[in-house]
């Protein structure tokens, strides 16, 4: 009888110290491509009000979001210190979050979100708001701008959503 172990039929479980890494690395990367972007923009692409054609449905365009996700609260006087501090505390929980789990797609996930969170907060830290760039439109009718951040967050967000669908769990009704 042999005393070695069976092969798995699944991938080895990543240990959790290298998930952790993995997720960190990988925020700290979407927080850079983040932050280098918005100072491509800032420094070398634009100078406002200018907008530069990329494609028939993407521009580029120097617009400064005072307010939270679409510019939602912008036309409420809040310090920018008052949001910094709360995307600072939910990055904090999530990267939490990310430190307890086990499972890569949802590392993957919060790490994004972080990451963008992360961006978007020193924006609001350095410039007193944050700087989108991206104008993704149809025709006349034009999405809010945004920048890689915010991509970050919303990739993120499905992907933990799609986990949330995917995931069989013992649990489970």
């Amino acid at each position: 009888m042999s005393t070695e172990p069976i092969a798995s039929k699944h991938a080895p479980e990543p240990s959790v110290h290298g998930l952790r890494l993995f997720g960190l690395g990988l925020a700290l990367a979407w927080l850079l491509i983040d932050q280098a972007t918005k100072w491509w923009i800032l420094e070398h692409a634009m100078k406002p009000p200018e907008v530069l054609r990329i494609a028939p449905f993407l521009n580029l365009v120097l617009g400064w979001n005072r307010g939270v996700s679409f510019g939602m609260l912008g036309g409420h006087e809040l310090p920018p210190w008052t949001l910094a501090l709360f995307s600072g505390t939910i990055a904090t929980a999530l990267l939490v979050w990310m430190f307890r789990m086990r499972d890569r797609l949802v590392v993957i996930g919060l790490a994004l979100v972080i990451g963008g969170a992360l961006g978007n907060t020193l924006d609001r830290i350095n410039h007193g708001a944050v700087t989108d760039f991206l104008d993704f439109h149809l025709a006349d009718w034009h999405w809010p701008a945004f920048n890689m951040a915010d991509v970050g967050v919303v990739c993120g967000a499905a992907l933990l959503m799609l986990d949330s669908f995917v995931r069989r769990d013992s649990d489970a009704v």
